[in-house]
């Protein structure tokens, strides 16, 4: 087994190689602008530094969001390019389990990314491995009793300290997390799910009122 797994639904451009047992390789870069001029040359750097060609990856790990949509869709395409091209199968996870996974709390925590607006996308769990509600995206207010008294992760509650006053690192999802989780359910005979991207929120971009179409008759 080698998995290729990536994940661009935070600022953070995160690549891992996972055999099956181990993270073999893994880098991150922090830059919420550039997803579509990272991702791609991480690949090819990850597999150079490894001694691995593109062909020898077995499987696709992608993160499904919640994101923002246009640094989602960066790595949820690629993830298809890559599936198809390879003729492997490709899984999604969700950006906030592979937080949860690497963060190893015992006991009920909350994950908690940022969704800009003054908002976050957020989960509970049971434990590093169980999410028991969410993924939703609110005001960090209007949780606050609902989260009260519980750990989180991650850079929205790093944001809120109001709202998350046992807030903790990680901040953003790494892609060694997301592999190892995938790797972890392949192992147990899980079957992952195909991707498909996790919007909690409808698109900025709106047809504007009025608007006209022309067509030829």
């Amino acid at each position: 087994m080698l998995l290729l797994a990536l994940d661009t639904a935070t600022p953070a451009v995160t690549v891992a190689l996972h055999d099956g047992t181990d993270v073999i390789a893994s880098s991150s870069q922090v830059d919420a602008r550039r997803h579509g001029e990272l991702l791609l040359p991480a690949v090819d750097r990850l597999l150079e530094g490894a001694g691995l060609r593109l062909d020898a990856v077995t499987g696709v790990v992608v993160g499904v969001g919640p994101g923002p949509y246009t640094g989602l869709r960066v790595g949820l395409m690629t993830a298809d390019t890559f599936g198809l091209a390879l003729g492997v199968p490709v899984h999604g996870l969700c950006t906030l389990d592979g937080l949860a996974y690497a963060c190893d709390l015992e006991g009920p925590f909350v994950v908690a990314t940022d969704a800009r607006r003054k908002e976050v996308y957020w989960a509970r769990y049971t434990d590093s491995r169980t999410r028991v509600s969410g993924p939703a995206v609110d005001r960090p207010a209007d949780i606050a009793d609902e989260v009260a008294g519980l750990p989180a992760v991650g850079a929205g509650a790093l944001l809120y300290p109001d709202a998350f006053p046992d807030a903790r690192e990680p901040g953003h999802v790494s892609a060694a997390a997301l592999a190892g989780l995938a790797a972890e359910k392949l192992a147990a005979g899980e079957e992952l799910p195909e991707p498909r991207p996790l919007y909690l929120r409808r698109p900025d971009a709106q047809v504007p009122k009025n608007y006209k179409v022309v067509t030829p008759k």
